[in-house]
């Protein structure tokens, strides 16, 4: 029995969710060339921690990432890193938050022009298991981000926006004559449980590869049956 699965939902990932934009606070107090000097050096720096977790939690994992590890590789003090986030939680928070929007715009682009609401489906839930692979997405997305965030961090409301993409999905399909309206709610469900634990199927499997390609007919067969 797998643990700790993620439940963020493939469908979350689909560009009409989106993900929250991240504000920059400055002081009105400051000349604006100063200002805005100071808010991009700022920038700057929170980014460059960013990628250097992402990096060090992907290969390390949470738990064996320590601040000191961030710091020596980003060459950034230590107040620096507490100027933009509060501990290790924090940063490894804006890491995942970095990760999603990523995945937003890799699905962004397979989905881009899909005007069939089954084939917009079809599409982002084998574009989210071929995810699986990424070492990256992996190890931050599906392993450590469920058990690090808790799971109150993916159920609200993370796991509510992507239950009720999936159901808008499925209204369109319903309202066209191909799925009954009572199913729509129960198959949401469905579709977001069976395709998370595919993606982790694939993310633990000894052969990802294998994997895939068996998921990717499953995937498809799977959908066949439920939306034709």
């Amino acid at each position: 029995m797998i643990c700790n699965r993620p439940t963020v939902g493939f469908i979350k990932y689909i560009p009409t969710v989106g993900l929250s934009t991240i504000l920059i606070q400055m002081s009105l107090m400051t000349e604006p060339g100063s200002m805005n000097t100071r808010a991009a050096r700022g920038q700057a720096t929170r980014d460059q921690l960013i990628d250097v977790a992402t990096r060090l939690f992907a290969a390390n994992g949470y738990e064996d990432t320590s601040i000191e590890d961030v710091l020596v590789a980003a060459g950034v003090s230590r107040g620096a890193l507490y100027h933009h986030f509060a501990g290790k939680d924090a940063l490894f928070e804006a890491v995942v938050e970095s990760v999603e929007a990523r995945i937003t715009a890799e699905l962004s682009v397979k989905t881009s022009g899909v005007r069939d609401a089954v084939d917009a489906m079809r599409v982002a839930a084998l574009g989210w298991i071929e995810m699986a692979r990424d070492p990256v997405i992996q190890r931050i997305i599906l392993l450590d981000a469920p058990s690090v965030l808790g799971v109150g961090r993916w159920h609200d409301p993370d796991q509510q926006q992507a239950l009720a993409s999936t159901k808008a999905l499925l209204q369109v399909i319903s309202d066209e004559g191909r799925l009954a309206p009572e199913l729509v709610t129960a198959f949401a469900h469905m579709i977001l449980g069976a395709i998370d634990e595919m993606a982790m199927a694939i993310a633990l499997a000894d052969d990802p590869d294998a994997a895939l390609a068996s998921g990717r007919t499953a995937v498809e067969e799977f959908l066949r049956r439920l939306l034709g």
